[in-house]
């Protein structure tokens, strides 16, 4: 395996600036999820790392070899794709051992190669099969074996899961994260999918039109976004949001809702100053029935109107009103709530996020 850099790495199609001067350093045995919406350019960035797409400008460095040049077959990285790419007419030990044959290996080291990856891929009983045999689930796997026998320097996803059906995405999470887990392999992943983002990487980018908008740890995305973008991308589901204006050391809200400015967020606002607050579902709940209860050391409690309800076992969802916007609640060991019901709700501060209401730049200073 092997580090892989991408230095003010640039992509044009025309007038259109695709992947504007990025920077990404990714280290050896590291798994990278590349996530935002549709046209962000985290697809195009793969392809260019893959040698399927030209750079502009910038360098693609793997390991201590600029590959910028090199056609794909020589940068030893081996690519998943989205549709298998699998060869009808070919068994799965065919498909697996096929690029390994096409570069003149002995038939003994393709066999061995495919064997080890058909055992770690629990594919030793389809060796046989042509894929019109397999489930979408199994064929991606063939796939994901086909990569492995290459023994290649990276790897690199292109939302390999995404025509699979959800329980087959949450079990095909759990072959990767096991797989990688094994081979300690160097993984560069696309997806659109936070979820897979968030359970598979140890660090995610986040692409917003072509630039970096923020990496970091499922962890550090999460509990400290760098913009108003990535707090709305990242949590499912997503963090709730309201403009506010500084007034009176207070956050007003539309219709009339006040709040007290967060602890971490007073003395970086001023009078007047113009900001979106933000509250993850987890943070606003009905008193008593939360994650942080007896715990919370900043909570503010509001009556409010629950307008929906969405009951998913040992947790509900509320849907209520607040300030003009549909915010969404989580409650742990739920109780029967009637639609219209008032509740009282605690809002965790502690928890709240303040965004630039122009820039969309978080307030916070850590």
């Amino acid at each position: 395996m092997a580090d892989l850099t991408l230095e003010n790495l640039d992509k044009n199609y025309g007038s259109f600036h695709a992947v504007k001067g990025i920077d990404l350093h990714v280290k050896d045995g590291e798994f990278v999820a590349l996530v935002g919406p549709s046209g962000c350019g985290k697809s195009t960035t793969l392809r260019m790392i893959a040698g399927l797409e030209e750079i502009t400008s910038g360098d693609i460095v793997i390991g201590d070899r600029v590959v910028n040049d090199l056609p794909p077959r020589s940068r030893n990285i081996s690519m998943v794709f989205q549709s298998y790419a699998l060869y009808p007419h070919m068994t799965v030990r065919e498909n697996m051992g096929f690029t390994l044959k096409i570069a003149g290996r002995p038939e003994k080291e393709i066999a061995a190669a495919v064997a080890e990856a058909a055992r770690a891929l629990d594919l030793e009983s389809l060796l046989d099969r042509r894929p019109s045999q397999l489930s979408g689930g199994q064929r991606q796997r063939v796939a994901m074996g086909r990569a492995i026998v290459r023994d290649p320097d990276v790897f690199l996803f292109d939302e390999p899961l995404s025509n699979l059906d959800a329980k087959l995405r949450t079990q095909m999470r759990t072959e990767i994260k096991r797989l990688h887990a094994r081979l300690q392999a160097t993984v560069v992943y696309v997806t659109h999918d936070q979820v897979e983002a968030m359970t598979l990487a140890d660090r995610i980018v986040i692409m917003r039109d072509g630039d970096i908008e923020q990496i970091g740890t499922p962890e550090e995305v999460f509990k400290r976004p760098a913009s108003r973008f990535v707090a709305g991308f990242i949590g499912s589901p997503p963090m709730n949001m309201a403009e506010a204006t500084i007034q009176d050391e207070t956050l007003k809200f539309a219709e009339g809702a006040i709040l007290p400015i967060p602890t971490a967020f007073r003395g970086r606002v001023t009078e007047g100053q113009r900001v979106t607050f933000g509250l993850r579902p987890d943070d606003l709940y009905p008193v008593g029935h939360g994650l942080h209860t007896g715990t919370a050391t900043e909570v503010e409690t509001v009556a409010l109107p629950v307008a929906l309800t969405e009951p998913l076992g040992n947790e509900t969802l509320l849907f209520v009103a607040f300030a003009g916007e549909e915010w969404t609640g989580r409650m742990l060991n739920p109780r029967n709530i009637g639609r219209g019901e008032q509740v009282e709700f605690a809002l965790d501060l502690s928890q709240a996020h303040l965004f630039d209401a122009e820039t969309g730049a978080t307030l916070r200073a850590d």
